[in-house]
Formats: structure tokens, C-alpha cells, sequence
């Protein structure tokens, strides 16, 4: 599988599955403070997407992601208020209880998506904090650190290639000026950025805070990352690491800088970046009442996986323009996808499948689309392809599976819960001559009714239909 690295501008080819067959990969998660929105969605749906696809191609995935509910300031530079702390003056609430609010809304919003919880290791910066003076410390005994009355900072002079995934050169970046923005007047470097907050001056109230080697404060946003996704996946070196390209010039820039800072080891192998999501051909903004979230989704009556096929239409470095004519377009076509499930439910698979050239040649087709830097509209293409009259129905069910592996629709469990009229009247035959105490008819229905490949099980309710 190639997959681009914005770190070498190219793409680059993973390591095969015989030498590498776990991939570590680390997601940046949300800053648990506002509403998730559909720019939100897309990138996790893609970050799903690439870690389905990995499995589809045979390797393990060990994935972590971070849930940020401390410590991420307003402005990048170390500027603004805690957003946790702000969301909560805002709301009149805890910073406790707006981060379990927002991080139960993310999670819903995940689900409606088919995103699940459960195969990802999910760490809380607020449960981290020992790791991450412990990396804090290790920075300071090499050298990286230096503390003023407001903070401890990362000089990143001490630092060579600062700067190696931007881009940027240093003396090119300038510390904003503007009279709103807070400037630490005793940081050495402009992009010099804090490690630890000292609960003064602006953070005297801070709400959350911890002791620590460099005085009572809280963690900066970038050392969380650095410290969250090695704890999780239980390395210094990690396989993928995922984000917005709004992360690369100074999220990122400074994760890859404390951390090889701190371990002397390569952070990150492949660093993959998702393009902006816009609405109407603008950016989203609550300002502008086009901040669409899962609600304003399901109010429309729109199932959530037709903008999961949304996505997929777009590749995942490529700028992409929502309008609901759009989603409701995607939304039928979906329709029309499951329709044609549910046509092929009938049909069997045979063992012996793989032999069957469509069935390669589909096949094929689709894991070289997914290998080609993750190209979901071309697989997509291969998929429609795959559904022409001229491939046999069990042919299109098989690709239908496992095709539906790497796309995540839910097209298998469409498959998994129909069942055939034939098969409902024969448990509604069945059904009635139990209520008649006739069980030798109600044995042989149930037998009939297996022979199709189904269970039937009685229950206080009535009755359960399965699929064998």
C-alpha cells in the first residue's frame, strides 16, 4: 500500500505484511468543547476508512486516540483562554461537565457513522498527566526546556529541523503582534511553545491544574499527543499518524519536536493529512449558520452513513464542498445500493469463490484502488462496476461483503437482517399452529424453515428470525 506522507511529499510505500504486520496508528481527537460537525465527521470517517482498509489488506491495526478536555488554548501560539474553560464561562457549566457533554455527543456522532468505539484505544489528557511530566522531564534533562514566571517552554533553537514537515524555515515564522493576543515577553524564540502553564496572570483561576516539578499549572496541548500516543501504543516510533492540515505548521511541527527531542528517534514514519471540508464554497462557521452537525443531519430525514458515502466520492487530500443537494443525492444512491442488497440476500456463496475470475478480477481491481493512497473514488467506481448484469448475483453478493470491509456502509448487516417473505410466512404459519397446540406442524415448519438456512427461537414476545 502507498500512501502519501506529507513528511517527504511523496508517496511512499508501507512495509509488507510479512515484515510488519501490526501498524501502530494514532489519531488526534477532538478538543471536547463545541458541537462535533460534519468537517469533524469526514476526517474520523477517513481515519476509519484507512484503518479498515489496512485490515482488508491483511494487517492488524493497533489504533489510539486522544481525547483533548485540558490545556488547548484559543490560538495555536499559546494565545487565548483554555478552550475547555472558555466552553464552560460560555455555558454556565463545569469544565468537567462540558467535556463529558461534548465527548458523549462525539461519541453518538461516531456510531450514527459506524465508527466504532470499541476498536479504538481511547486516552484522556486529564488521565495522562503523569506521562506527560515524565516526558516534560525528560526534555528538560536534554537540554530542550527553559521556564519563565508563565510557563515552561520547548526552545526550539535546541531543535535542528524544526520545521522538516511544513516546510517552514524559522526565521520565516514571526509571533503574531496584534494587541489582543498574550505574548510571554520572557519566551527566548517566537515559536517557542509551552510544555507546562503556570497557574498565573491569566491562568491564576485556572480550573483544572496539578502539581508538578515547574510549580501548580497544566499541560500545553501539543506534549498531550506526544505523550498519549506513546503510552497508548507502546512505542516511540509510530507507524501513521492522522490530522487536519490545519495541524502540520504548528501541532505537528512541535509534536515531531518534543518528542525527538525527548527520545532521539524518528516520531512518525507516515504522516497522513485530511483537506478542509467546506460548505457551499465557504468555510463553516456558527457565524455564517452553515455549522451543520448530526442533528441538522437526521432532521432532514438523511441516514448519517449517506454522508459516509459522501465521503468516500472525495479522495481524502482533496478540498471538499458540502451542499445538501449533495448528501441527498449520496442519500439515494445509497438507497439504491442497499435495494440491491437486499435483492441479492437470497443468493449463496459458494466455498469455493476465490476461484470465480470476476470475483478476482473485482477483487483486484478494488484492493488496488485502496492500495493507490487510499483512492475511495475509484473503488467506489469498482464497486458499481461489480453490480452489472453481466457478474452473476452470488458474484455481486461476495464482492458486496467484503468490499463493505474497507467502506464500512453497513451493507453487511443489511445482508444479515433480511429475511425473505417466504421465510416470515412460514414463521407466521408456524406461530399460529403452536397457538393451536399443533407442535408436529410447528416441528416441521421449523425444519422448512431451517432447511433455507434460517433459526427460528420462541420468546416471551413471539418469536426471533436468524440467519444461520
Amino acid at each position: 500500500m502507498k500512501l502519501y506522507n506529507t513528511l517527504t511529499h511523496k508517496k511512499e510505500i508501507i512495509p509488507s505484511l510479512q515484515e510488519h504486520p501490526v501498524i501502530s496508528l494514532y489519531s488526534c481527537g477532538p478538543t471536547v468543547y463545541d458541537d462535533t460537525h460534519i468537517g469533524h465527521m469526514r476526517r474520523y470517517v477517513m481515519d476509519d476508512v484507512l484503518k479498515r482498509s489496512l485490515k482488508f489488506l491483511g494487517y492488524k491495526v493497533k489504533h489510539v486516540m486522544n481525547i483533548t478536555d485540558v490545556g488547548h488554548l484559543t490560538g495555536d501560539n499559546d494565545s487565548g483562554e483554555d478552550k475547555l474553560e472558555k466552553g464552560a464561562k460560555q455555558q454556565g457549566k463545569t469544565v468537567w461537565d462540558v467535556a463529558k457533554e461534548y465527548e458523549e455527543q462525539f461519541w453518538t456522532t461516531m456510531r450514527a457513522l459506524n465508527i466504532d468505539k470499541k476498536n479504538i484505544t481511547v486516552l484522556h489528557a486529564t488521565q495522562c498527566i503523569d506521562d506527560m511530566i515524565k516526558l516534560i522531564k525528560k526534555l528538560e534533562q536534554n537540554g530542550h526546556t527553559y521556564q519563565t514566571a508563565e510557563a515552561l517552554y520547548f526552545d526550539v533553537s535546541t531543535f535542528p529541523e524544526y520545521g522538516k514537515l511544513s516546510g517552514q524555515k524559522l526565521e520565516d515564522k514571526k509571533q503574531g503582534a496584534r494587541s489582543d493576543v498574550h505574548i510571554d515577553t520572557q519566551k527566548k524564540h517566537a515559536e517557542d511553545f509551552a510544555l507546562w502553564f503556570s497557574c498565573v496572570k491569566r491562568f491564576t483561576n485556572h480550573t483544572m491544574h496539578w502539581d508538578s516539578p515547574w510549580g501548580d499549572g497544566f499541560p500545553g496541548w501539543h506534549i498531550e499527543c506526544s505523550a498519549m500516543s506513546m503510552k497508548g501504543l507502546d512505542t516511540q516510533t509510530i507507524d501513521i499518524h492522522t490530522g487536519g492540515i490545519d495541524h502540520i505548521p504548528v501541532h505537528h511541527e512541535n509534536e515531531i519536536a518534543q518528542s525527538e527531542g525527548a527520545t532521539g528517534k524518528e516520531f512518525v514514519k507516515w504522516w497522513v493529512h485530511h483537506a478542509f471540508l467546506q460548505v457551499n464554497g465557504q468555510k463553516m462557521s456558527k457565524s455564517k449558520h452553515n455549522f451543520y452537525t448530526l442533528k441538522d443531519i437526521e432532521k432532514k430525514g438523511i441516514d448519517p452513513l449517506a454522508l459516509r458515502y459522501l465521503f468516500l466520492q472525495t479522495h481524502y487530500r482533496k478540498p471538499m464542498n458540502f451542499t445538501w443537494e449533495a448528501v441527498e443525492g449520496a442519500s439515494r444512491t445509497l438507497s439504491k445500493l442497499r435495494n440491491r442488497t437486499v435483492m441479492l440476500s437470497e443468493y449463496n456463496v459458494p466455498n469455493d469463490i476465490e476461484n470465480n475470475r470476476n470475483y478476482r478480477n473485482y477483487k483486484n481491481q478494488f484492493t488496488k484502488a485502496l492500495e493507490e493512497d487510499l483512492n475511495t473514488p475509484v473503488a467506489l467506481s469498482v464497486l458499481w462496476d461489480s453490480l452489472r448484469p453481466m457478474v452473476k448475483p452470488h458474484v455481486q453478493k461476495a464482492l458486496l461483503q467484503i468490499f463493505d470491509n474497507a467502506f464500512g456502509l453497513g451493507i453487511s448487516t443489511v445482508l444479515d437482517n433480511y429475511i425473505p417473505d417466504l421465510i416470515r410466512d412460514l414463521a407466521n404459519k408456524r406461530e399460529q399452529a403452536r397457538k393451536n397446540n399443533d407442535f408436529v406442524v410447528s416441528d416441521k415448519l421449523r425444519d422448512q424453515i431451517a432447511s433455507h438456512g434460517y433459526t427460528i427461537e420462541d420468546n416471551s414476545a413471539g418469536y426471533v428470525i436468524k440467519r444461520k
